[in-house]
């Protein structure tokens, strides 16, 4: 099956009204960002040509001297070694270091994590958030002050009551205890919404594939989306009269910037993300992208195989250390499990072109990892967005990500069927995308850790199921009314390709 596609999965920023496409919609009449200033790289000569690389050696050792012999004999620049899940980060300017690399004595796996030379010069297309507005921001205020408890926006959140956040925060906001980190763009800790929940001592920058502490560093500029932002507030913004409600109002959250100013993420900075929460006491994390250069990575190709060497083995270790990993289902109308998917997006730093993979041999990194919760989303009326992903199997849960209000209108006095969140600057705004579903899920688990602060990765995550709210398939499955069916369900109400066990219940987190 095959679905238009732009660069990035982050997010849909979807006009109300507007029919949405089953991609990551680049919409029409939305300008691109504009392309920021590029990264800061070391001065060296050979930084005009120079790549990425990740080195897999076996794990808990410094890499042995041969091989950093070897490194630097075939052009490599050693950034920075994961010596506990064996991963070194490289740069070097000779194409045929992989190459070389793989066949050194002690080296399981090589590959280079960019198609463009350090920096890329990309620019984002995601399109940009609604910004909510003077007057609808003074119609919310009047409408929350009706309600008892409700801080001035959370009339407009929908989402909300779709997964009973409403009815548990009556019972728990969640616990201080418990830190949720959003691996992403960056989050902006000003932000009224998250200052007073904000975890720094856990927050950092990793876009260069290894830590970067200097104080707000994990902020995204000016220029840079606000997507990590966004996601931060659906997750943790506090209960405190001024703005918004997150599902987990109560919980730390930290930002975690894996994102470079153009946008991508790639596997070494992904890879640093995962070990820096790792090593922070980090609960829940949330992985709201795909690891770019490719949005399937095959094994059959020694780079692609090498890259999700490199992000299982960080995601893993995160889990051993009492983390539970949350990622979006991507936003292509894709079914996961079907035999093979047109890909028109990869590598999307140089020039895509059309491939054909086996989802099942080449996979979505950290989306479709083993232990990785996986997030299907829903619209307003409670059906699979019409752009999220799905697949018997692949899919865990699901929860809301919003939609088109063409498709699913919310109940007044909510407006619009996108999802409500926070930006930089102190704003709110609407977005919509799995990348919106993903962090309801996120704040559910932090929800469930603050109940049981000794539950292991592995008890969160069955009590997520567990109490997630079975919901049937919905088929046949026409979501713009056309008479053409739009996707295919399968399996059982308590486990199938649109829902997985089902909606995500933030209610029964505090009360089982």
């Amino acid at each position: 099956m095959t679905a238009p596609l732009s660069r990035h999965r982050r997010a849909l920023a979807i006009p109300a009204g507007l029919a949405v496409a089953a991609s990551l919609a680049f919409l029409p009449g939305t300008p691109a960002a504009a392309t920021p200033a590029a990264e800061a790289a070391p001065s060296t000569a050979a930084d005009a040509t120079s790549l990425s690389y990740v080195v897999n050696v076996a794990s808990r050792h410094r890499p042995s001297a041969s091989v950093r012999r070897a490194i630097a004999k075939a052009g490599g620049t050693i950034v920075t070694s994961y010596d506990r899940i064996g991963v070194i980060v490289v740069h070097s300017a000779n194409p045929d270091f992989a190459k070389t690399v793989r066949k050194v004595r002690g080296v399981q796996s090589a590959g280079a994590t960019r198609t463009a030379p350090l920096p890329s010069a990309a620019t984002t297309d995601t399109g940009a958030p609604q910004v909510l507005g003077g007057e609808e921001l003074a119609a919310a205020k009047a409408s929350s002050a009706k309600a008892e408890g409700q801080d001035p926006l959370e009339s407009l959140q929908w989402d909300l009551p779709a997964i009973k956040a409403d009815k548990a925060h009556e019972k728990s906001l969640g616990s201080r205890k418990v830190t949720v980190a959003v691996i992403d763009t960056g989050v902006d800790d000003t932000h009224p919404d998250i200052a007073p929940n904000f975890d720094r001592q856990a927050s950092v920058n990793c876009v260069a594939g290894k830590p970067d502490t200097t104080d707000g560093a994990w902020r995204p500029s000016a220029a840079e989306s606000p997507h990590g932002t966004h996601v931060a507030g659906e997750i943790a913004a506090a209960k405190n009269g001024i703005g918004m409600t997150g599902v987990a109002p109560g919980v730390k959250v930290a930002g975690i910037k894996v994102s470079n100013p153009d946008g991508f993420f790639y596997t070494e900075a992904v890879v640093c993300g995962f070990m820096w929460a790792a090593e922070h006491g980090v609960d829940v994390t949330n992985n709201s992208y795909y690891t770019d250069p490719w949005y399937f990575n095959c094994k059959d190709d020694p780079d692609q195989k090498a890259l999700v060497e490199a992000v299982s083995r960080a995601s893993r270790y995160a889990e051993r250390k009492g983390a539970v990993n949350v990622a979006a289902a991507g936003n292509e109308n894709y079914d996961l499990t079907s035999d093979e998917i047109t890909d028109p997006s990869s590598p999307n730093d140089t020039t895509p072109g059309d491939r054909t993979v086996d989802p099942s041999k080449c996979l979505d990194i950290p989306t479709q990892l083993p232990g990785v919760v996986t997030v299907a989303a829903t619209g307003a009326k409670g059906l699979k967005s019409s752009f999220s992903n799905h697949g018997r199997g692949v899919i865990d849960i699901a929860a809301p990500g919003g939609d088109s209000t063409a498709y699913q209108t919310p109940e007044p006095p909510a407006t619009s069927g996108l999802i409500l969140g926070t930006l930089p600057g102190g704003k709110w705004g609407y977005m919509a995308g799995t990348s919106m579903a993903s962090p309801h899920v996120a704040g559910v688990a932090a929800l469930i850790k603050s109940t049981h602060p000794y539950a292991s990765p592995a008890m969160v995550k069955a009590l997520l199921y567990a109490e997630a709210d079975a919901t049937a398939c919905t088929n046949p499955y026409d979501i713009d009314g056309d008479g053409k069916v739009d996707a295919v369900c399968e399996g059982p109400k308590n486990r199938n390709g649109f829902y997985g066990w089902g909606m995500a219940d933030a209610l029964d987190a505090v009360t089982w």
